[in-house]
């Protein structure tokens, strides 16, 4: 018989938690034995549209790692795919998007599509994994927030900076808004049909929102991610995950989102003052502290945890998984999240 483990969900109500939830970004794929065969006999494309591919590749974090949730194997460019850009992923090199938008007339090449015929490959992999999981742990779905999608669609690929997308939002700000209205009404209807598909929860993910200062990431990526946040989180519950936006935590707090996610840059104590009590925090482990021995990763998950409190927290990296991190490594971050309660009894019991 399964247990049905619902620590996720109730952590991001604000409910009682006897220990944090944890699950890991980037948990589906590539530090996974398992994984990196079948990267060996289908393209990345095609282990994203295959259901019984995206579902497999799913499953494995949570019977191999022993994580809390599982989330949807999929890639933030299948909006972008869907608008009818041309979009490649080159194994090792990243994305490539050989048509850029450069000007207004190049958004008549885009469409708001149906996602049941553009998308319906992922909600078959949502409804697949769904009934695999028979309820052992939640479901999640995500889509990347319209400022990261803009990032990519203009700059045509990875980058460090994305001058060139920052650039068209300054110089071309009418296209810019234009670009990322429909970016968030393509999002809104694709994370709505994710729901339909079995998603109990969606993350958006501002991986570069970052990059922008306090009031450019209001303009460009906020005000379009709050439109979301604001579409679902009666459909659902709702993390927004903006990498590096530690400034706007207090905004972001404000969207209606159950949960934030953080990255390693900010102390707990500052996050927590920052965002309030009535949200969920979510992080904020470094992933490269995964590459250290055991006991250190131990000794550091204990004291993230105790800094951030174990209610209203979900353990979790501060940004993905690295391909290069030992399974056994990963297995430990999430052993010790599990460890919690009884690691506290023995910390606190007098000697």
């Amino acid at each position: 018989m399964n247990e049905k483990n619902d620590l996720l969900l109730r952590a991001l109500r604000g409910e009682y938690t006897e220990r944090p939830p944890v699950w890991m970004m980037r948990q589906a794929g590539r530090y996974l034995p398992d994984y990196i065969k079948l990267r060996e006999k289908y393209s990345f494309f095609e282990r994203c549209s295959t259901p019984e591919l995206a579902a497999e590749i799913t499953i494995q974090p949570v019977e191999q790692v022993g994580v809390d949730a599982a989330i949807i194997f999929s890639d933030i460019l299948v909006v972008p795919k869907a608008m009818g850009m041309e979009v490649q992923i080159l194994e090792g090199k990243g994305p490539l998007l050989p048509e850029p938008i450069k000007q207004y007339t190049d958004l008549d090449k885009l469409r708001i599509p149906d996602p049941d015929q553009s998308l319906g490959y992922v909600f078959d992999a949502l409804r697949l994994t769904k009934s695999r999981l028979n309820g052992r742990v939640p479901l999640i779905g995500f889509a990347g927030a319209p400022w990261t999608l803009l990032c990519y669609m203009v700059q045509g690929k990875g980058s460090k900076t994305f001058d060139e997308a920052r650039a068209f939002c300054f110089t071309q700000p009418e296209t810019a808004h234009r670009l990322l209205q429909m970016i968030t009404d393509t999002t809104i209807a694709y994370l709505k049909g994710q729901v339909a598909a079995g998603a109990d929860v969606v993350q958006v993910f501002d991986s570069w929102g970052g990059l922008l200062s306090p009031d450019d990431f209001e303009t460009f990526s906020l005000q379009y991610s709050r439109q979301i946040v604001a579409a679902l989180k009666d459909e659902c519950l709702t993390i927004l995950f903006a990498k590096g936006a530690w400034f706007a935590l207090e905004s972001m707090s404000q969207t209606g989102a159950h949960g934030l996610g953080l990255d390693w840059c900010i102390s707990p104590q500052l996050a927590r003052k920052l965002a309030g009590d009535q949200v969920t925090l979510q992080g904020n482990f470094d992933p490269a502290r995964l590459l250290g021995p055991i006991p250190s990763i131990q000794k550091e998950v204990r004291k993230m945890i105790r800094s951030f409190g174990s209610h209203r927290y979900i353990a979790n990296l501060g940004h993905g998984i690295l391909p290069n991190v030992p399974v056994d490594h990963a297995r430990a971050f999430v052993d010790t999240v599990k460890e919690w309660a009884l690691a506290e009894k023995e910390h606190n019991t007098p000697a």
